[in-house]
């Protein structure tokens, strides 16, 4: 899950701060299809040898499809590949400058003061980024919903969507999240949840060891539509005991994301344009609101027992385990997951997956699978399914038309089929 805390405080009239009004629903329902221009540069403007191993290793993954320009000028891509969840570091602002209109819509957050929670998120990707490329994303908000919810009692959904396109225009892939905004205090009250995360056994250390030095990867060894069952098991990987340094070296590959990198009086520029953004800390100075990740005390103020980890992770893990078992000359077609509980530090996840489906479908040779993170107390914090596009020994994997062949085209696509929904 990832949590974020208002930028400002101020609400225009009829919506109050903290507070989930009628209102507020009806100003974001506003921004439907509307280009929202990213607050912040990306990450990487270029997918370099450096930036994707740095953010492979990020997350556990050694793939030297991802890593080692060498081996990947042997595949079928020629050069090294971005794995699945590195378009989180890229995307140059594709959105046009906005009209004094369009910026008085855009300004301030409709649902300042709640609690925003990632739930859902799904991924469609259309053709890789490779070694040089760059990377263009169109920010828009395509879906907002009120809903009453044990998460929170009354509730707002809001889905963006995140469309990309690589320096030649063409779709690179689609990310769209659904986001929960609940008011603080009923949020709270759910989350206080009395748990406690024992000392691990030597035996519990030395059974997760064992998993990874289990691992194994299908590489450069084509995994055929035709040898899959139905039933079939992918190997499990295993991610923890998670510890601060885990999320330090996420955020490394990663980037921030939600607060800008840079240390000091990069970051005193931005705290003076969004001082929400920086709560302060038990000794009264200003702090990232991310640190709810790695400081238990802010946790623990937001009524959690422990930090957690971010949604983004857990995503990764699942591309990990799938790439791993689909091996090189395959292709991840879509993934879809639920963040239903918190993965707090100190936690163990199993990432386990189970072919339920096989179809040819438009000269698409489509595995389905059903994946999971399951913890240590055998809770799936994070039910998902996967589309993966395997060869077969007659011809192999022919990468998916996007439904429409530029970012204008997507964002009407999206918005037609979230009013299906």
């Amino acid at each position: 899950m990832t949590t974020t805390e208002p930028a400002t405080p101020a609400a225009p009239t009829g919506e109050q701060f903290g507070v989930l009004t009628d209102a507020a629903i009806e100003r974001s329902r506003k921004r439907l299809g509307v280009p929202q221009p990213q607050r912040n540069p990306p990450h990487n403007y270029e997918v370099t040898w450096d930036g994707t191993r740095h953010f492979a290793y990020g997350y556990g993954d050694d793939n030297p499809l991802w890593c080692d320009p060498d081996y990947a000028a042997t595949t079928r891509w020629g050069r090294i590949v971005a794995p699945p969840t590195f378009q989180y570091t890229m995307g140059e602002d594709a959105a046009p400058k906005p009209d004094a209109e369009t910026k008085a819509l855009l300004k301030g957050d409709p649902f300042a003061g709640l609690g925003s929670y990632q739930a859902v998120m799904e991924y469609e990707w259309y053709r890789p980024l490779l070694l040089g490329d760059r990377c263009k994303v169109l920010a828009t908000q395509v879906g907002v919903a009120p809903k009453q919810s044990s998460f929170g009692g009354r509730t707002a959904h809001v889905t963006n969507d995140y469309i990309y396109a690589n320096g030649d225009g063409l779709i690179h892939g689609v990310r769209r999240g659904t986001w929960i905004n609940a008011e603080r205090h009923t949020s709270q009250k759910r989350a206080k949840e009395k748990i406690e995360i024992p000392p691990y056994t030597p035996e519990q250390l030395a059974e997760i060891d064992a998993a990874y030095e289990a691992e194994t990867r299908r590489g450069a060894e084509p995994r055929y539509w035709e040898d899959v069952q139905v039933g079939e098991e992918i190997q499990p990987r295993v991610k923890g005991p998670m510890v601060t340094t885990d999320v330090v070296v996420w955020h490394l590959g990663w980037g921030m994301q939600l607060t800008p990198p840079g240390a000091f009086k990069i970051s005193y520029n931005v705290r003076k344009k969004a001082p929400g953004l920086y709560p302060p800390n038990k000794l009264n100075i200003p702090d990232t609101v991310q640190r709810l990740h790695w400081e238990p005390q802010r946790a623990q103020e937001l009524g959690l027992p422990y930090p957690y980890d971010y949604g983004a992770m857990r995503e990764t893990w699942l591309c990990h385990a799938l790439t791993d078992w689909m091996g090189d000359d395959a292709w991840l077609y879509k993934l879809r997951c639920e963040h239903r509980k918190f993965n707090y530090t100190g936690d163990t996840t199993w990432v386990r997956g189970t072919v339920v489906g096989k179809q040819q479908v438009d000269g698409r040779n489509e595995v389905h699978l059903e994946v999971r993170c399951e913890n240590q107390r055998g809770e799936v914090t994070t039910p998902g399914t996967a589309v993966v596009l395997l060869p077969t020994r007659e011809a192999p994997v022919e990468l998916p038309e996007p439904p429409a062949p530029d970012l204008d085209g997507m964002v009407a696509y999206e918005l037609d089929k979230f009013a299906v929904r």
